[in-house]
């Protein structure tokens, strides 16, 4: 009986000791893995128009006050264009990011948001989520000029009226990448990488 119990005891000491082994190997693979994934930046597309090109032009009025917004001309600001519907959960969920970009970044940026569709909809959803910090575009111009198929989609424009980084956006690190590749004069992130690669 006594051999019997100090056999399940060495057994059970050999399993918890593999166990173990096997979790610091999964672990160290782990960490390889994290070195070697680059940052995900925002997902250029390969449509509309290309980066380093001057914006269209358009000016536009906001979506409340009898105000115009002009978009693409040479300005004081850089100017962050955030494509956005009521209906997207993502958007919604990156409102409380462009409000900390909006104060944090106020003296080289202005954000602009624009979508289209019914009036009362966004009006609606403009009181909703309190976005009277923002100006507010309601036109399918820019979304057709810039070819936007999916949201949300950023463009950033610089002050003088040129696309320095644009794409898909889902997350803050995202958006972030957009003023990054304006930063270090790339198109984008992955841009950056493979030419560090190349």
């Amino acid at each position: 009986m006594n051999d019997a119990l100090l056999i399940s005891n060495v057994l059970l000491w050999v399993a918890v000791l593999a166990a173990l082994v096997g979790l610091f190997a999964l672990a160290r693979q782990i960490g390889v893995l994290y070195e070697r994934v680059a940052p995900m930046g925002a997902l250029m597309m390969d449509t509309g128009p290309k980066v380093g090109e001057p914006s269209p032009v358009f000016e536009l009025p906001n979506l409340v006050g009898n105000t115009r917004v002009t978009i693409g001309r040479p300005g004081d600001k850089s100017t962050l264009l955030f494509f956005l519907s009521p209906t997207c959960p993502v958007c919604k969920k990156l409102l409380p990011i462009l409000r900390s970009v909006n104060t944090t970044e106020r003296d080289w940026l202005r954000v602009v948001l624009t979508s289209d569709g019914e009036q009362p909809e966004h009006l609606a959803f403009y009181e909703k989520a309190d976005l009277k910090e923002f100006p507010y575009l309601l036109s399918s111009e820019p979304g057709m000029a810039y070819r936007v198929a999916k949201l949300p989609y950023a463009v950033l424009l610089d002050e003088h009226g040129r696309i320095v980084a644009k794409g898909l956006v889902n997350s803050r690190e995202q958006l972030e990448s957009l003023f990054t590749a304006k930063e270090m004069g790339v198109a984008s992130v992955q841009d950056y990488i493979e030419h560090q690669h190349a």
